[in-house]
C-alpha cells in the first residue's frame, strides 16, 4: 500500500501540516501536563476601572519619562506577584509525594512567536520591581519574544505563569498548567459592563471595566478554597489600585 507524500492529503482536498520542532514540544508538553495534574480552574471577575483609567490618563508621561510603552500586563504581574507572596502554595511545583514551595518568584508570561508557537519568558523576582521596573522587562521580553532571541536561560525556571487570552479578544479561558508548576492564571479582555457600584447614599449602577480571571490549578495539592482565594486576592490588588500615584 503506497504512503501518503507528506504535505499532501489521501483525497487530494485537505493540506497535511507536519509539526515542526517547537509545535512538537508544545504538544508533548500540553499533554504531560493534563495527564499529569487533575486541573480545576476558579473564575473571578475584577473592576480594573482604576487601572484603565490611570493608565490613559498617564501613558503619555509615562513613556516620557522611561522610555517605555505602558501596557496592562506590567499591573496584572504586579497584582499576581504580591498574592503569590500572600499565598506560598500556589507558587510551588510538585516532586513526587512531596511539595515545593518556591521562594523566589519568578512569573512567566505566556506570549505568542511570529510562527504561531507559544514561548514563556520569565520575570525574575518580580516581587522586587515597582511598575516602572516590571514595564521595562516586560517590553523587552516581549519584543525578543516576537524576534525569537530569548536566551535558554530566559524562558526556564518559572515559579508561576500567566497567560494573556484577552489580547485575541477573549473573556476568559481555561489555560493548562505549565510543569512541574501549579497554577497557571489566564486574564481576559477587559470589557466596560453596566455594574452595581456600593455607594453611601446607596447602591448604584455605573458603567466599569471589568475583566475576568481565571485561575486553573493542580489539584493534588491546591484545593479549591487556596486556588479560589489566590484568584479573588489578585483582583483585590487589582481594584485597590491607588489612582492618586505619581508616575515615577
Amino acid at each position: 500500500m503506497a504512503v501518503p507524500v507528506a504535505g499532501h492529503s489521501v483525497n487530494g482536498e485537505d493540506e497535511i501540516v507536519e509539526m515542526d520542532r517547537m509545535r512538537k514540544l508544545i504538544a508533548d508538553h500540553m499533554v504531560r501536563s493534563v495527564q499529569t495534574s487533575p486541573h480545576v480552574t476558579s473564575f473571578v471577575e475584577a473592576d480594573v476601572t482604576r487601572i484603565v483609567d490611570w493608565r490613559n490618563q498617564n501613558k503619555k508621561e509615562f513613556q516620557s519619562k522611561t522610555g517605555q510603552k505602558l501596557t496592562f500586563t506590567p499591573f496584572f504581574i504586579q497584582a499576581v506577584a504580591k498574592a503569590l507572596r500572600e499565598f506560598p502554595g500556589v507558587n510551588a511545583s510538585v516532586d513526587g509525594d512531596r511539595i515545593v514551595l518556591k521562594k523566589g518568584i519568578h512569573i512567566g508570561m505566556a506570549a505568542a512567536t511570529p510562527e504561531g508557537n507559544l514561548i514563556v519568558p520569565v520575570i525574575r523576582h518580580a516581587d522586587r520591581y515597582n511598575l516602572n521596573g516590571l514595564a521595562t522587562i516586560v517590553n523587552d521580553l516581549a519584543n525578543r519574544s516576537r524576534q525569537g532571541k530569548l536566551k535558554p536561560d530566559e524562558v526556564s525556571g518559572g515559579t508561576y505563569t500567566v497567560s494573556n487570552v484577552g489580547t485575541f479578544g477573549n473573556v476568559f479561558g481555561t489555560p493548562i498548567i505549565n510543569q512541574p508548576q501549579v497554577g497557571i492564571l489566564a486574564l481576559g479582555a477587559i470589557r466596560k459592563k453596566p455594574a452595581v457600584i456600593e455607594t453611601a447614599e446607596g447602591d448604584v449602577i455605573a458603567i466599569r471595566q471589568m475583566m475576568f480571571l481565571s485561575h486553573s490549578y493542580d489539584h493534588r495539592v491546591v484545593d479549591g478554597q487556596l486556588g479560589g482565594s489566590f484568584v479573588r486576592r489578585v483582583a483585590d490588588h487589582l481594584e485597590a489600585f491607588d489612582p492618586h500615584q505619581p508616575v515615577v
